[in-house]
């Protein structure tokens, strides 16, 4: 049952009693009535809806957006495609006279390019994430790869052909629907299908950028932010990858120069059914974050914005191209900066270690500092001694 106000409705909710048990006072006495309804619950309806803001949840930010990225056609491949479609539509049937059929059919060839052309870009555009939604991994993960601002430029200029198209497919369409004769709405039809040729042949680079993009994107490692990961850290040929390839599923490539690791490598490790991920990354000098390269800046992207262990590779051996002198200072900053993370130290090639100790050479001050002289000779207390080609020490690591 439902009574209705001004301003307002409201809604009663009635239970029925049994007539036999209601008798109400008045001033002749009680009068039983025979139908008499209780209201259970009233609700009320204003007539301006009031609308109820929930406090939004905190978002979740998630990896994963590269591997999500659309598939993207070649330039060339998109306007071939668009050409052969466009030239295949017919004129609307029923169409008698000679010229409105010719002039309708010219409109509909240029209309039916404009959209096979625009659509696809309109595609891309909505579907390659903002960067700033994306996790703090995947957004420095975006600009030491592609450059900074590089991955926006590309979808602006992508963005700005989709326009151009439009609004140029719309205008030799227009002309066409307006030709007075059959050879007009020709001449317009072709003018028009060569505009639009032209401007996706001249600015269509765009696309080829965007489809590079998202091979590079693509590419990228896949991190699982709930899975353990193990990161690999150190300065450049002290052994990272060598370790990776040993202890895991990841197989990096392995030569004796600086920076052999060009990006995030991983791989993976599974003990008494637990899953690991382990990280290999590029190595680190001895500089300010001002004068690092993007390489060195990779990995403390890495370390910043993934829950990871650290696993900080020393190799004292004289053979990296990185002294000791250096490598403890790396360490101390490193450590420092990243003291909240689980910490584990490993030293390479123990095994050149053993065969020839290296003479070390004291760089200025630093040598006669007591942690220093200490670092040289041992490494950091609690390191463990590994070596890839005795695979020594490799149980106790893992």
């Amino acid at each position: 049952m439902a009574f209705c106000f001004r301003g307002g409705f409201t809604q009663l909710q009635l239970w029925q009693i049994p007539c036999s048990k209601i008798y109400i006072p008045t001033s002749k006495g009680a009068t039983k009535y025979p139908n008499f309804w209780l209201c259970r619950e009233m609700q009320t309806f204003t007539s301006t809806p009031q609308i109820v803001h929930n406090k939004p949840k905190d978002k979740i930010e998630s990896v994963g957006a590269f591997q999500k990225l659309p598939m993207v056609m070649p330039s060339v491949d998109i306007l071939y495609s668009a050409m052969r479609k466009a030239k295949r539509v017919s004129p609307t049937k029923g169409i008698a006279n000679i010229a409105k059929r010719e002039r309708n059919r010219a409109a509909k060839q240029l209309d039916a390019l404009m959209k096979e052309l625009a659509v696809p870009l309109r595609s891309y555009l909505e579907n390659f994430p903002k960067k700033k939604y994306l996790h703090p991994y995947e957004r420095s993960l975006i600009e030491l790869t592609l450059g900074d601002g590089i991955y926006e430029e590309v979808l602006k200029k992508v963005d700005a052909l989709r326009k151009k198209v439009v609004s140029v497919g719309k205008e030799h369409a227009s002309l066409c629907a307006k030709s007075l004769s059959k050879r007009e709405a020709g001449e317009r039809l072709g003018e028009g299908m060569e505009r639009l040729e032209e401007i996706f042949n001249c600015e269509g680079k765009a696309v080829d950028d965007l489809l590079n993009i998202a091979k590079t994107l693509r590419a990228m490692p896949v991190v699982d932010l709930e899975t353990p990961t193990l990161c690999l850290v150190g300065a450049p040929n002290v052994g990272k990858s060598s370790l990776v390839r040993v202890l895991s599923t990841g197989k990096p490539e392995v030569c004796n120069y600086p920076f052999t690791t060009r990006g995030i490598l991983m791989g993976h490790i599974t003990l008494s059914y637990q899953n690991f991920q382990v990280t290999d990354t590029p190595g680190l000098l001895r500089r300010s974050d001002d004068d690092r390269n993007n390489l060195e800046k990779l990995t403390l992207a890495v370390l910043s914005h993934l829950p990871t262990a650290i696993l900080f590779v020393h190799d004292l051996s004289g053979e990296c191209g990185t002294s000791p002198s250096d490598q403890f200072k790396i360490y101390k900053e490193i450590k420092e900066r990243f003291r909240d993370h689980l910490w584990l130290d490993v030293i390479s090639k123990c095994d050149l270690l053993h065969t020839s100790p290296v003479v070390y050479i004291t760089e200025g001050g630093d040598g006669e500092h007591l942690a220093m002289a200490s670092y040289r000779k041992m490494g950091p207390d609690g390191a463990i001694c590994v070596s890839v080609k005795n695979e020594e020490g490799l149980d106790e690591v893992i």
